[in-house]
């Protein structure tokens, strides 16, 4: 980030201003004149937080996929069917045991378990092979989507909340001033706000797991020259499993939260793969970091996008990732 500031200052500077704006219209009174001209407070900041919040949950799905994609070099875009998956699988739990954690240990256990066969029988067959894994792993999202079609239908399913979680919560967000002078405070659901604080401890576990232990250091080190460490007597082949499995679990209990608070349904494999490549394109391959401020910005982009430019939320997105690719190709916090 130093040397993006040193290399492009007037676009640091810009970036700087916007935060600073962001900030003051979160956390200021908003004068009348303001507030005729985009409207009320209120829906701004359902909009900020409902961007942070799906902001969490496309970090899960592209954390996963960073893993696989930028640390690993394979190419799996069959991703978003593990999200789907996983949703599918946490909602059959949840409504047969009636237990919204249990849903997210089996979904994570089974998307993990079909992770492992991928990379068993696809990806251990093809290393380096970009082009074909490509191809063979859209064939193989063609099929997954079908198959889960058939078992599913093309309803659209929702993940129950549990109850200890339904409800909103009051937060020291000022909204408006009464004419009595009392204040108005935002009140926000409490399942996003528990969703994705549990992202953020999932990423910061993430990225101690990676930067400050051995299993780490072995998995960066299989990376960057895997003959040198499979000399050593290290099995860089079971890591790159288990590193595997857990990218594809994290997709899978992505498919729980985005149940949970959106839903579920045939396409969302493809919109959720879609996100998690402009994540990691923004962000940087590699980088948990560089995932979750991908992530954020992605959601913001999209939420704020949708309440004051409905028609060109979309192009927004993309917009960012282009300008991303402009000034920094390799991601704002790609890993070195």
């Amino acid at each position: 980030m130093a040397r993006f500031i040193e290399r492009h200052p007037a676009w640091a500077l810009i970036v700087i201003i916007a935060v600073a704006v962001l900030l003051w219209l979160v956390f200021a009174i908003w004068p009348p004149g303001l507030e005729a001209a985009i409207g009320r407070k209120r829906v701004f900041l359902n909009a900020v937080l409902n961007g942070i919040t799906l902001g969490g949950l496309y970090f899960l799905v592209a954390s996963g996929f960073t893993l696989i994609f930028g640390l690993m070099r394979n190419v799996n875009l069959a991703h978003g069917s593990l999200y789907l998956f996983g949703g599918y699988i946490g909602y059959a739990i949840s409504t047969w045991t009636g237990s919204w954690i249990l849903s997210f240990i089996v979904a994570f256990i089974a998307a993990a378990l079909v992770g492992v066969i991928l990379q068993l029988a696809v990806f251990r067959r093809m290393e380096g092979q970009d082009l074909r894994q490509t191809m063979v792993t859209i064939g193989l999202s063609i099929v997954f989507a079908d198959l889960m079609l058939w078992v599913f239908g093309g309803d659209f399913y929702q993940v129950q909340t549990p109850s200890w979680l339904i409800g909103p919560v009051q937060l020291p967000l000022l909204t408006a001033i009464k004419s009595s002078g009392e204040p108005v405070y935002l009140q926000y659901p409490l399942v996003r706000l528990v969703i994705f604080l549990a992202s953020v401890v999932i990423g910061i576990a993430m990225w101690l797991a990676l930067n400050r232990t051995r299993i780490g250091m072995i998995v960066r080190a299989g990376v960057d020259d895997r003959d040198i460490l499979a000399a050593t007597g290290v099995r860089i082949q079971l890591v790159f499993v288990l590193v595997f499995a857990l990218g594809a679990g994290l997709a899978g209990i992505a498919g729980v939260v985005g149940g949970t608070f959106q839903s579920l349904s045939p396409g969302e494999d493809t919109r959720f793969l879609l996100a998690s490549l402009v994540v990691v394109i923004v962000g940087g391959m590699g980088s948990i970091p560089g995932a979750a401020l991908g992530a954020v910005i992605i959601g913001l982009a999209e939420q704020l996008g949708s309440v004051y430019i409905p028609t060109y939320a979309i192009v927004v997105t993309f917009l960012i990732m282009v300008v991303v690719l402009a000034l920094r190709p390799q991601g704002l916090l790609a890993r070195r």
